[in-house]
């Protein structure tokens, strides 16, 4: 058994306060936390259950209108309620499908969407204690590297690591452009708000796997805002994976974009299942604005998405996927 303190959180001040300590988790749905510390991958001394944070602030499990035509959905609203909600649905189908296609009903009905972006990877090295992984212990090695590699990244990788990222959200986000809302601890000790955008949450490994987002001990996000994006209303996630469901993406990609006639004025494009992080693709978006939407701007478009890949010995295949899964998506979105 892992000996740990269980905190019970009465308010956001005090969790930030108790999330500051040295070896200490949040914990909401846990359905992340609970597996890794099974493993003996995470072994956190001090555990601070966030849920009855709602008792305080509702606006932390609700989603709400923002002021500039967004929408702000609070990181402890269940991933079930997100996707089904209407607004999210209408305004937001990308956002609605990445949920409803991650894990299981039952998996969906406890993780929170603050929890669910910051999932970590579900790299069979991390989650094997007994052979060599640099995100785990700093230093040790990438088994990934000269092991079995199928299912790890292709994008934003670095001698130290491979590992994908592995969740949906996280990747429609990224081409939403979102924004995470943070409260954080202060050398006064009091609380304050920052925003950062979705694409700087994340840390690609470079030279330490072991830093994946940019939030400090005690750092909690609060919510995610979502933009009032024109694209938004056409957009679509396509996830391809080895079974249909309780499976994650072998590739996957968000796409969103503005037309005028079959011109695309405007286009967002995230690929998920072959980065390290979130991968918003600013060089298919850029092949693609101006364009008419024909197969073969799409291709252009993967191309441009999938240049830098650099495959492994087992997941070359994840080029093609990715650049065949981003041109379905953006045929579907804009038939």
């Amino acid at each position: 058994m892992i000996d740990f303190e269980y905190i019970h959180a009465a308010d956001i001040q005090s969790a930030i306060r108790a999330g500051a300590v040295p070896s200490t988790r949040f914990v909401a749905g846990g359905t992340n936390l609970i597996d890794l510390m099974k493993l003996n991958v995470e072994r956190p001394e001090h555990v601070v259950d966030i849920n009855g944070l709602v008792r305080s602030d509702p606006t932390l499990a609700s989603i709400s209108e923002l002021p500039t035509g967004g929408l702000r959905i609070g990181a402890l609203a269940r991933m079930r309620d997100v996707a089904w909600d209407a607004r999210v649905r209408e305004r937001y189908p990308v956002v609605s499908q990445s949920l409803l296609l991650a894990a299981s009903g039952q998996l969906r009905n406890m993780a929170t969407i603050g929890g669910n972006v910051l999932q970590r990877t579900r790299c069979p090295y991390f989650r094997d204690t007994a052979t060599p992984c640099n995100k785990r212990e700093p230093g040790s090695g990438c088994s990934a590297i000269v092991g079995i590699n199928r299912t790890e990244a292709i994008l934003g990788t670095s001698k130290e690591c491979i590992a994908t990222y592995p969740g949906d959200l996280g990747v429609a986000l990224v081409a939403l452009g979102a924004r995470v809302v943070v409260r954080e601890a202060s050398a006064a000790g009091v609380s304050s708000e920052s925003r950062i955008m979705f694409e700087k949450l994340h840390f690609v490994p470079g030279a330490h796997p072991e830093r994946e987002n940019t939030l400090r001990p005690g750092d909690l996000i609060i919510a995610i805002e979502l933009p009032p994006l024109a694209a938004a209303r056409r957009s679509l996630y396509l996830k391809v994976r080895d079974r249909a469901s309780y499976a994650f993406a072998l590739a996957s990609a968000a796409v969103a974009v503005d037309m005028q006639g079959r011109v695309i004025r405007d286009a967002r494009v995230a690929l998920g299942g072959v980065a390290t992080i979130p991968w918003r693709s600013k060089e298919a978006e850029h092949a693609l604005i101006g364009k008419p939407a024909t197969e073969q701007a799409f291709r252009a478009a993967a191309e441009a998405a999938l240049l830098r890949a650099m495959p492994h010995r087992d997941n070359a295949f994840k080029v093609t996927l990715a650049k065949r899964t981003l041109v379905r998506a953006l045929t579907e979105v804009t038939a």
